[in-house]
């Protein structure tokens, strides 16, 4: 009874996560922010039906997410839940859901994997995941890029405002290349990936925000070329995925400076399952890796390391790529860590 029960949570979150997206996309949770309301009021305030919002608060109360009043027939979203479920932060969690469901979509094709064997190629998550991917980021690289990962670093903020050159490897939407040209004007900046769209997006925003020290290429960066060479090159959540993260922690070393710093962001795991035991984020990033990271690398024959590669695969594999000084930073986000890697 105790396991089914267990099961039961499960299910009922695997549902709310549904429930938490339809509310994120259909902006039910902005709607809730004026205050409390009847069903009717907040599918006026939303723009909604009324009979869809009235069944999907009933999963919002019972699941205790809403609260509401018999009496006046008023729902109402608590302020300590709206703070992790609206807003532009980093503290919003709910397009986290929108991911979740759209590994969801590619179920049946992981399935075939497991039988099968080989994988799913990046392309056929595009263009969802990308926008997803920057949606979560996006906030996170506003939050806390600059004064978190950056100022985590000693000396790094001090170097960028004096004037050096910076590439971001899988930089995907580019908004934290984006972010850091507008922040140190006197640093000279590049990104690189392999998605065409994502490449797209990123010239787009640099141009709307008038940046004339950054710039972005497609660019598969397992294949780095070895000049020009940057003072600071960065990766962010983004090694564990290639398909030869050997090859491009390589490429790195090899673009660097001979002083220069590599900054890799990545998930805060052990490389033994047995360490992971009892991290509450160590499930649904599993599952995470099973769905995405993992899939996308076997796809084009790669290695797969997945997303809970862990700390001592981490350090192991760059030493081999000639890092000899490998420090490992805290993040203001718990789930992740910094590696801070210098020759």
């Amino acid at each position: 009874m105790s396991f089914a029960n267990k099961l039961l949570e499960h299910y009922t979150g695997a549902m709310l996560t549904k429930m938490i997206d339809i509310g994120y996309d259909t902006g039910l949770f902005e709607a809730s922010r004026a205050g409390p309301a009847t069903s009717e009021e907040l599918a006026k305030r939303a723009g909604l039906k009324e009979r869809y919002v009235r069944e999907w608060l009933g999963a919002m109360v019972t699941g205790g997410i809403y609260r509401y009043d018999a009496k006046t027939r008023r729902y109402e979203l608590p302020e300590e839940h709206a703070a992790l479920l609206t807003g532009q932060s980093a503290q919003n969690l709910s397009p986290h859901a929108k991911m979740l469901e759209h590994f969801g979509t590619h179920l049946t094709r992981i399935k075939a994997c497991f039988r099968e064997g080989g994988g799913i190629p990046y392309s056929a998550y595009r263009p969802v995941f990308t926008q997803c991917m920057d949606d979560v980021w996006r906030r996170i690289y506003d939050q806390m890029l600059v004064p978190g990962f950056i100022g985590g670093v000693p000396g790094l903020t001090q170097s960028l405002e004096r004037g050096i050159a910076v590439l971001d490897v899988g930089c995907g939407t580019g908004h934290a290349v984006n972010v850091l040209a507008q922040r140190f004007p006197q640093s000279r900046f590049a990104g690189y990936d392999i998605g065409e769209d994502a490449i797209d997006a990123a010239r787009k925003e640099a141009g709307e925000m008038r940046l004339v020290n950054a710039r972005f290429e497609v660019q598969d960066v397992a294949a780095l070329p070895r000049q020009p060479k940057f003072d600071l090159i960065t990766a962010f959540d983004a090694i564990h995925d290639q398909k030869d993260p050997d090859a491009v922690l390589h490429g790195i070393r090899g673009a660097l400076t001979e002083s220069g710093t590599f900054l890799m962001v990545d998930f805060k795991f052990s490389s033994r399952v047995e360490e992971n035991v009892g991290n509450p984020f160590a499930p649904i990033y599993y599952a995470t890796s099973l769905m995405h990271c993992m899939p996308v690398s076997l796809a084009v024959g790669g290695k797969g390391l997945g997303t809970v590669w862990g700390e001592q695969t981490a350090r192991e594999m760059l030493r081999e790529a000639g890092f000899g000084s490998i420090q490992v930073l805290d993040t203001p986000r718990p789930q992740n860590y910094m590696f801070v890697c210098r020759a």
